[in-house]
Order: structure tokens, then sequence, then C-alpha cells
């Protein structure tokens, strides 16, 4: 089986690389920008599966489907947000969201494995795709949560939210006004509900709304430590990862 990796960062691809080798999975080819990939296709045969970042180095990954007819299996890995998540997935083998959990990558490449006796192809049309990416889904995202106090429950606009965070197994909400509540949901299931432009996944355990952002401080091994106006619980610290994705956010 023939499989390559395109990203442009390169310890995500090596890391990349090899969580594959440990599935019994060799990428021997690593690309890292359009314009590289681009040549490569010209001049190589197609593989059978591609793992795609969008976000390259130089430009959108789509602008290699542009140029180049290529009919390989993809799987993309994205940091982009659920609006654009929800087509990947109709229309590729699956998608990880960045950093690449060890199970989630193991579940799509069985996927993809179970699809090769049928041999049925996957047809991407990065077209209305990249639609997506400029004009997100009209959707409606949550406006409120509920939270048990004592016997009673009490709404929260999610304007008055400045920040969910995982600690103990368990998933919270921080207000403006300085408490928290838990909830009965997971940090998962919130990436699908809240409105992206106003709440960023900066790492595992955390989604802030730019709102409540008070500063913003480089931190160790390319990080940024983030200060939220309330907020003084754990650190909140963008991963490495995701520091680019997070500045475009920003602006």
């Amino acid at each position: 089986m023939d499989v390559i990796i395109i990203e442009d960062e390169k310890p995500s691809a090596r890391r990349l690389q090899r969580m594959l080798k440990i599935l019994n999975m060799e990428a021997q080819t690593m690309l890292h920008s359009v314009e590289e990939s681009i040549q490569w296709f010209e001049n190589n045969k197609h593989p059978d599966l591609i793992f795609l970042d969008i976000q390259l180095s130089d430009g959108l990954s789509f602008e290699i489907f542009e140029s180049i007819e290529i009919k390989s299996a993809v799987i993309f890995t994205t940091a982009y947000d659920e609006y654009a998540l929800q087509a990947f997935k109709l229309n590729s083998i699956d998608y990880l969201l960045k950093p690449i959990d060890e199970d989630e990558l193991a579940m799509a490449v069985k996927k993809y494995q179970e699809r090769l006796p049928q041999k049925q192809a996957v047809t991407l049309d990065f077209n209305d795709i990249k639609k997506l990416l400029v004009n997100p889904i009209d959707r409606d995202y949550k406006k409120r949560f509920s939270v048990k106090v004592g016997q009673h429950l009490k709404l929260i606009n999610i304007d008055d939210i400045e920040c969910f965070y995982s600690e103990n197994k368990g998933t919270y909400l921080y207000t403006v006004e300085g408490r928290n509540y838990l909830l009965d949901t997971t940090l998962e299931y919130l990436e699908k509900e809240l409105e992206p432009q106003t709440f960023f996944r900066v790492n595992r355990k955390f989604f802030v709304n730019i709102n409540a952002i008070k500063d913003m401080v480089s931190y160790t091994n390319s990080r940024l430590q983030i200060k939220l106006n309330s907020y003084r619980g754990q650190e909140v610290i963008v991963a490495r990862e995701r520091v680019r994705d997070f500045k475009a956010w920003l602006e």
C-alpha cells in the first residue's frame, strides 16, 4: 500500500509517520507545500492513500487538486472547526482533528482498510469544500447552557461564558462572574455546538471566548499563554501545533 503525508509542519509529519508505523502502515513520502506536492504528483505514481493537511505554508491544499486530477483516498488531518469538518466527513474517508489521537487514527485507518475489498471510489468535491471554508454553513449554535445548582436549573447565556475546560474527567464552564459549573457533556461534543468565530479550542482541555482574552504572552516551545479576564485556574496554553491557527482565528 502506497501512503503519503502532506503536512507543512515537519515535526507533525514525522509524528504521524511514527504513529502509522505502529499500525503497520508505511508513509515513505512526506510533502510540505502546495508547490512541492503538485510537482511530485506530476512525476510520480499517485498513492493509494493521502493524509492531507489543509493549510500549508504556501496556500490551501485544495490548490493541489485544482491543478492535478487525483483519485487517491484522503484522510484529512486538520485544525479547522466543525463547520468544515462536517463536509469533509461526508466526502472523504475520515478527518483527524489535530493534535491527532492514536485511537482516532487507528479507527480512520481501519475505515479505509474496510473499503478496500469493495474498491469504493472516493470522490471529493474540493470546490464545494473550499467554499465552506470561506462561507461557513449557516447554522444555529448554542445560545445558552442549563446547569444544575442544587435542586435548581440555571440558564447561562453563551456571552457570559469565558471558557470551557476539562478537569478530573469533568467538563466545566466558567462565567464572567467568576463561577464555574459542571456540565453533562464533553469538549468533543462542544466542538459541534460552539460558534467557531467566538470560541477556539486552544488545546485538549480548553475552549476560550475571544471576548474574554485579556493578554497573550510567549511561552516555552513556541507556545502561547493566554490570560483571561476572570479565570485563574489551570494555565491556559495554546498548543504548539495550534498556534498558527489560533493567530489566524484572532484576526
